[in-house]
């Protein structure tokens, strides 16, 4: 089967890291806090951690969402993929709203990539053995 939608996923993930390096950038010039500060304005701090948060957690879903395609289904990988996807994005709008507005959106990429992991691991024994 295909890779495309799990490419394609990963360049939407790609993309959204984009976004919140942008998000980051328009927060400096908007709260005028200079590099290389990473606190100021309450605003600003926010929008960082959305897009720490978001790198860390791409450390663990691209190899998940990858393996999982090359060892199970590379349809369900990429279903999954939007669904995390969705989840970052909610997460990233919630986020910059308010910190206590961030649950919703974490626990769904958090659960996507969970069931990505768990897949990856079923399907690369299943070739192992």
């Amino acid at each position: 089967m295909s890779h495309g939608l799990v490419g394609l996923v990963t360049a939407l993930n790609v993309a959204l890291m984009m976004a919140t390096m942008f998000l980051v950038g328009r927060a400096r010039a908007r709260f005028q806090i200079k590099a290389p500060a990473m606190s100021g304005h309450p605003d600003f701090e926010r929008v960082v951690r959305v897009q720490m948060n978001t790198i860390e957690a791409t450390l663990m879903f691209l190899p998940s969402l990858w393996l999982f395609a090359l060892g199970l289904n590379t349809l369900w990988a990429g279903v999954l993929g939007l669904i995390w996807l969705f989840g970052r994005i909610l997460f990233m709008v919630g986020y910059a709203k308010a910190a206590d507005k961030r649950g919703l959106g974490f626990i769904i990429a958090f659960a996507a990539n969970g069931v990505l992991l768990l897949g990856a691991f079923w399907g690369l024994l299943r070739q192992a053995l």
